[in-house]
Formats: structure tokens, sequence, C-alpha cells
């Protein structure tokens, strides 16, 4: 596999939660607001909406593929327990990204709730629901898998930012977080769905913002840290067991601190969740200066 790039761009790098980015502290930096996570029934969207739920968000719309989230409303309710909350409202809803009328429904069901005066906006849309067609050589794989692929990651994603931007345009911090992946960087035998597919989430932030920027959007994409998931078994035990190592905490509590304010100059760039984050918005004059962490191609 090639050398992962960009690993070090942070003088420090983490593969689980450090205290700089502990949502369970006070004030809750999420309160008042409403956060939706897709592909939150195990693994890192969980982690996600446990993470939020320490944080004292409002309400966390916890959406599912089934729409069976009994164990993550379990796990949320006990994180929000112990960190003191008890004031967060967990929904939960059906949501799939693969089926345009579940996802138009889910939508449609959130309106309903904010004609009915509950609450009106998503404050922050998180696109997690991920998919991985297993590693192959392009004409050796499923072609059915492979296309999967595209149509989880980048048909869903556009499914769900098409349904729901209303209602992150109607709220104060208009944050929407695509989950991609430092695979996106890459060209790894075998991983040709994947790694595209990811690239293309990359490039769908920059089109939100030329298209949404100048009324508000902030569009983050986000490597959540090589961790082990039912999606990442499919590289193979090989590479499981050589690059996944980090934790999903660390993604979970690493997107709580990305949303808990406002970060235009962050807005359309790549950021891994390994790096610290702290120190990555110490280089912002930087960072904005060169220009980086953006897809670029160079010609000189």
């Amino acid at each position: 596999m090639a050398a992962l790039p960009g690993l070090d761009f942070t003088s420090k790098t983490h593969s689980d939660t450090y205290a700089e980015i502990n949502p369970a502290v006070d004030p809750a930096p999420c309160a008042g607001r409403t956060v939706l996570v897709t592909g939150a029934a195990k693994g890192i969207g969980r982690a996600i909406v446990c993470s939020y739920a320490r944080a004292g968000t409002a309400r966390i719309v916890v959406t599912t593929r089934t729409g069976d989230a009994s164990e993550t409303l379990a796990a949320a309710r006990q994180a929000a327990a112990e960190a003191g909350r008890s004031n967060v409202e967990l929904i939960s809803l059906r949501l799939d990204v693969n089926d345009r009328a579940s996802v138009e429904a889910c939508a449609a069901e959130l309106q309903s709730r904010g004609a009915r005066g509950e609450w009106a906006q998503v404050d922050v849309l998180v696109n997690n629901a991920g998919y991985m067609a297993s590693f192959a050589p392009l004409a050796d794989g499923d072609a059915d898998d492979w296309w999967m692929t595209y149509e989880v990651n980048v048909r869903g994603i556009y499914w769900t930012t098409r349904a729901f931007l209303p209602l992150v345009l109607a709220s104060e911090l208009k944050i929407i977080v695509n989950t991609t992946s430092i695979g996106a960087l890459l060209a790894t035998p075998g991983a040709s769905a994947y790694q595209t597919s990811k690239l293309a989430v990359l490039r769908l932030a920059d089109h939100l913002m030329a298209e949404y920027g100048s009324q508000g959007l902030l569009v983050y994409s986000v490597h959540p840290g090589a961790i082990v998931t039912d999606l990442a078994r499919r590289m193979g035990p090989e590479l499981l067991r050589t690059v996944c190592n980090d934790k999903p905490e660390l993604a979970g509590d690493s997107y709580v601190y990305l949303t808990s304010k406002r970060c235009e100059w962050l807005a359309g760039r790549y950021i891994s969740l390994t790096w610290d984050l702290p120190e990555l918005m110490a280089r912002e004059e930087e960072i904005v200066e060169r220009n980086l962490l953006k897809v670029q191609v160079a010609f000189s």
C-alpha cells in the first residue's frame, strides 16, 4: 500500500480521543442545537451520536437504514447521563441513503415538526453513511458491488444533502460534515470504487461551497481515522491489521469539536481527525495563505 499522505500535517497526532476535544465540558458546547447523523446504527455513526449526547446537544436525529436504532439510542442515553446532560432529546428515524423515498420522507417529517412549532432547522448534518466494495482489481471484482459504492457514498450524500439543505440553511450554524477518507488521496490496488468515490465527496464539498457559501453554508470533508468497523473489514485482514488502529471515540469527539462553532476558513478543506485539532486551528493563516488541504492539480 502506498505511503499514507498527510499523516504528520500536525506535529501531534492521535489515535484516541484527548482532553482538548472532550465534549463533556461546561457550558455544553452544543446546547440548543439540532444534529442529524446518517448511518448511525453502529460503528463510527454511533460514536458520533454518543459524542453529541455528551456535548449536551438539544436534539439528535439518529437515522439508520432499517429504522432500528435501539442500541445507538441506549448508548447515547448512557453517554448523556454520564456527562450530566439531562436535556438531550433523541429522535430515531429511518433513512436509507440508497432509497430516495426514505430520504425525502425523513426530511418531510422534520419539516412537519417545524410546521408544528417544535423546531424548524438542522444545525449540523453529518453525512456519515457509507459503503465499501470488497477490495479487488477493477476487472475482477463484482461489478454491482463496485457501483453500489458510488450509489451510497456519492448519490447517497447528494440525495441527503439535497433533501435537508433547506433545513440546514434555516439554522444558525449551517454546517454539513461529509465523511470522506484518507483513501481519497491514494490509489491502492483493488480500492478503485471506494477511493474514487471518496475523492468525489471532496469535490462535492467544493461545489456546495461555490453554490451556497454565500448563504452561509459551511461544508467540512473529514477523514474519521482508520477504525475497525464492519465496513473496514472488506479491505481484507492484512490491511485491517496494519492500518486500522484508531478509536471511534476520536472521530465522535472530533466531529463535535469541529461543529461547536462556525469556522469559515476551514470549509471546503480536507481534515484528518487524527491530526491535533487545536494545532490545526492555530495554523489558519498559513493554511489559507497557501490554500492547503484542497484538491488541486499542479501544473508547475
